[in-house]
């Protein structure tokens, strides 16, 4: 969620993943799934039923208590979710995690070890590959203006008949955007999807690290969850009525739009895992 702001190769995949699970085992282990959540309001969601599908055991380090950024196996599969810190408050001491986060996702990246990122995870990603993260903009007369990416509203995907990732999913979907930070892609990696006001939406560096800039994995309760909480950001982003047209908008297109992100993180879990 939010990607920056303050309150104060050529498998695809088989079988039916929404029916058979599909068993995930490295080197005769079984692996987990470690979650690092950001804040309260933003857990895991869709991800830990993903997980689930995926045969992994979830473990979620919170790391809005306090809780240390753990050391993760080569085998595991690390998901970073999102939150209203964003790339520019590593070094806060209200957010100490950040640093640990960015070290430990350098050597994700170098190892091409099974990573997840989502919204800031995705930044925190992108910016521990080299790449800068700095506010999304539009050039109007000439000046930058900031542009809060929010709601619901569809993404195109690229590059899918090369794409595993993408296997199964319509050339658009429609997903949830809450967002005002985005990033250039990182060296190496391989453009997943894009928006008109947002180019990077989602990228695969080597086989096995994804990042999704936008949110298939927010559930009904999540997204009211931060339509309450982060009802001022709501309204800067779409005006006055914005919090009743975001829950709308969930209430309508949720059942239409589920299996679809559904898919997509499927996909990505078996990317992560080599199946």
């Amino acid at each position: 969620m939010f990607g920056h702001h303050h309150k104060d190769a050529t498998e695809k995949p088989c079988g039916n993943v929404h029916i058979d699970r599909f068993c995930a085992v490295l080197g005769g282990m079984s692996a987990q799934a470690i979650v690092f959540q950001h804040v309260a309001m933003e857990g895991p969601a869709r991800v830990a039923l993903a997980a689930e599908r995926a045969g992994l055991t979830l473990h979620t380090v919170k790391l809005f208590e306090g809780e240390a950024v753990p050391a993760v196996s080569a085998s595991d599969v690390l998901v970073i979710l999102g939150g209203p810190m964003g790339v520019s408050d590593i070094g806060d001491s209200r957010f100490p995690f950040l640093l640990d986060e960015t070290l430990l996702l350098r050597e994700r990246v170098a190892s091409d070890g099974p990573t997840l990122g989502i919204c800031l995870g995705a930044q925190l990603l992108a910016h521990a590959a080299g790449a800068p993260v700095y506010c999304n903009t539009t050039d109007t007369h000439g000046q930058p203006l900031p542009i809060i990416e929010l709601g619901w509203g569809p993404v195109t995907f690229l590059n899918q008949a090369t794409e595993p990732a993408l296997a199964g999913l319509g050339a658009q979907q429609t997903v949830l955007h809450w967002h005002s930070d985005t990033f250039d892609l990182p060296a190496r990696a391989t453009l997943l999807a894009c928006t008109d006001v947002c180019r990077q939406q989602a990228f695969r560096l080597g086989t096995k690290v994804f990042g999704l800039q936008f949110h298939c994995e927010a559930d009904p309760a999540t997204v009211e969850r931060w339509v309450v909480q982060d009802a001022d950001y709501v309204r800067q982003a779409l005006g006055p009525d914005g919090p009743g047209r975001v829950l709308a908008d969930t209430a309508a297109l949720t059942p239409r739009d589920r299996d679809q992100g559904d898919q997509l993180l499927d996909n990505i879990f078996r990317c992560m895992l080599g199946l």
